[in-house]
């Protein structure tokens, strides 16, 4: 009678077993399912590499008869939007030190310095710096200054091999260049580190 009972509790210890019912489990899963699964991988595939096959043949020039590569940037100029905000443009001659633009900053990327000159009123700008490693380009600086001497500009590449090459300062540039749509580049952000003082005293000041 013992070993009738225990027979039968192991028999049914192994039809509970629960590795058993998961593999009975995943016999049940449909075909159809995989299928769709795999169907779905293929046409993944296939739709990425319809975008390369359709660039491909956009690049194919009859005149030539063979297939050209196509230069953009930075090969070739950009193409900016009406609206673009690049970065900024700065006239010293007419900043009055106030600061609003760098109290209105969200990140505090603007930096100033100025210092008081005798004979004159206000203050004279010594440094303008702008840390484009943080600027996100927002615009909030331009909107409340009283003079007007700060914008965003058009200008997008400030290319370098140096992390203190997005560091700007609008004070030591050539006031052709600061003030210019599309005048800022890295080449003269390198130059303007060699000056020592302004390149223009101000509103007040001669010049």
């Amino acid at each position: 009678m013992l070993l009738s009972l225990l027979s039968g509790g192991c028999d049914s210890l192994i039809l509970e077993n629960p590795a058993q019912q998961d593999q009975e489990k995943i016999r049940e899963v449909p075909m159809k399912g995989w299928l769709r699964n795999v169907w779905n991988a293929v046409w993944s595939v296939g739709e990425a590499l319809w975008v390369t096959v359709r660039t491909w043949m956009a690049s194919y020039d009859p005149k030539r008869r063979t297939f050209t590569h196509r230069y953009e940037y930075p090969e070739r100029p950009a193409v900016l939007a009406e609206r673009f905000r690049g970065f900024h443009r700065y006239d010293l001659r007419l900043c009055i030190a106030c600061e609003r633009c760098a109290r209105d900053c969200p990140i505090r990327c603007i930096y100033m310095s100025k210092r008081r000159v005798e004979g004159r009123k206000g203050f004279q700008v010594t440094a303008y710096v702008i840390d484009y490693t943080k600027c996100m380009f927002c615009g909030i600086c331009t909107e409340n200054c009283p003079k007007d001497c700060i914008k965003m500009g058009r200008s997008y590449d400030l290319s370098g091999y140096e992390r203190n090459g997005c560091m700007v300062d609008f004070a030591k540039l050539p006031l052709e260049i600061a003030w210019a749509e599309e005048g800022l580049d890295g080449a003269a952000v390198a130059r303007s580190a060699l000056v020592t003082e302004p390149v223009h005293p101000g509103p007040e000041g001669r010049g």
